[in-house]
C-alpha cells in the first residue's frame, strides 16, 4: 500500500490539473457574467467584486439598452430556434443514421467502406467550401431563412457522426445473436428493432448528445442560411457587439444561459453516456 500512496498522489494531481484546464474558461465566463462592465475591463484582472445580475437581466427581460434590439423578443427567439433547429437536426439523423448504421456494419455490399468513407467526407469538408453554394441553391428553391432548411443543412454535420459513431456500437454486437433471433423465425426488421438496438442504446445516447452538441454550436448555417426569423443563438450572441464597443458581460451571460441545453441534457444521459463511451472497450 506504501507503495502505491506516491502513484495515487499523482493520479490525483494530474486529474485536479486537468479538471482546472477544463473548468477554467467556464469560470471565467461566470465570472465576467456577474461583473459590472468596468470590473471586466480592470487591467489587471479584478477577483474581488460586487457580483451583480443585471447582465443576466439585460439579456433575458431586455431591462436597459441590451444590444439585443427588444430584449427578451430577441435573444428568447433565437434560443428557441436553436432548440428547434439542433433536435430537428438530431431527430432526422437518428431516424436515418441508426438505419444506415446497421446496413453499413453488416451487410456486405460492394463499395461498402467507400460508402461509408463518403459519409465520414462530408464532416471532412470545411463548411466554407459548401456554404456558398448551398447559400445560392436555398435563394433559389425557397429554402433560405426557414427551420426545415437548416435542419438539411445540418445534416452536414450531425449525419456522418452518427452513422459512424453507431457503425462502430453495431460491429460490437455479436453476429451469433442476430442469428440466433433469425433462426427462431424474426425478419431483418424484427432483429434490428428488437434486438440489436436495445443492445446499442447506449450508443445512441452518446451519438444524439455529440450530434446535438455539434448542432446547438454550428455558426456558419445559421449566420449565411438563416434571416432574422430562423437565426440560432450562436448569432444572436454576436449581436452584443455593437459598432463602438463588445458588451462583453452581456456577451458571457448569453453565452452561459446558452450552455445550460447542452448540459442539462449531457446530465441527463450521463449514464448512458459513460456506458456509451466505453462500450466495447473491454470484452
Amino acid at each position: 500500500m506504501a507503495q502505491r500512496i506516491p502513484r495515487i498522489l499523482v493520479i490525483l494531481f494530474g486529474y485536479l490539473v486537468f479538471s482546472v484546464f477544463i473548468l477554467f474558461p467556464l469560470l471565467w465566463i461566470f465570472l465576467m457574467s456577474i461583473k459590472d462592465f468596468k470590473d471586466i475591463i480592470a487591467y489587471p484582472p479584478v477577483f474581488t467584486f460586487t457580483p451583480t445580475f443585471d447582465n443576466y437581466r439585460a439579456i433575458i427581460f431586455g431591462e436597459g439598452s441590451t444590444g439585443l434590439t427588444t430584449g427578451i423578443s430577441d435573444y428568447m427567439k433565437f434560443l428557441r430556434n436553436s432548440v428547434i433547429i439542433s433536435v430537428g437536426s438530431v431527430t432526422i439523423s437518428a431516424l436515418i443514421g441508426t438505419p444506415a448504421a446497421y446496413a453499413l456494419s453488416r451487410s456486405n455490399i460492394r463499395g461498402r467502406d467507400t460508402i461509408s468513407f463518403t459519409f465520414l467526407s462530408f464532416r471532412f469538408a470545411p463548411e466554407l467550401a459548401v456554404i456558398l453554394p448551398l447559400y445560392a441553391i436555398y435563394k433559389k428553391i425557397g429554402l433560405y431563412n426557414t427551420y426545415h432548411g437548416l435542419i438539411l443543412a445540418n445534416q452536414l454535420i450531425t449525419l456522418p457522426l452518427t452513422i459512424w459513431i453507431l457503425m462502430s456500437f453495431f460491429k460490437e454486437v455479436p453476429m451469433e445473436i442476430e442469428e440466433a433471433a433469425r433462426v427462431d423465425g424474426a425478419s431483418v426488421w424484427q432483429t434490428f428493432f428488437h434486438v440489436a438496438l436495445p443492445i446499442i442504446r447506449p450508443g445512441i445516447a452518446s451519438a444524439l448528445i455529440i450530434s446535438f452538441i455539434y448542432s446547438w454550436n454550428n455558426l456558419i448555417f445559421g449566420m449565411v442560411l438563416g434571416g432574422a426569423a430562423t437565426q440560432p443563438v450562436t448569432v444572436g450572441i454576436l449581436q452584443t457587439m455593437n459598432f463602438d464597443q463588445i458588451k462583453w458581460g452581456w456577451m458571457a451571460a448569453a453565452a452561459m444561459i446558452s450552455a445550460v441545453p447542452g448540459m442539462i441534457i449531457a446530465l441527463y444521459f450521463q449514464r448512458h453516456l459513460v456506458r456509451g463511451l466505453t462500450m466495447g472497450a473491454l470484452k
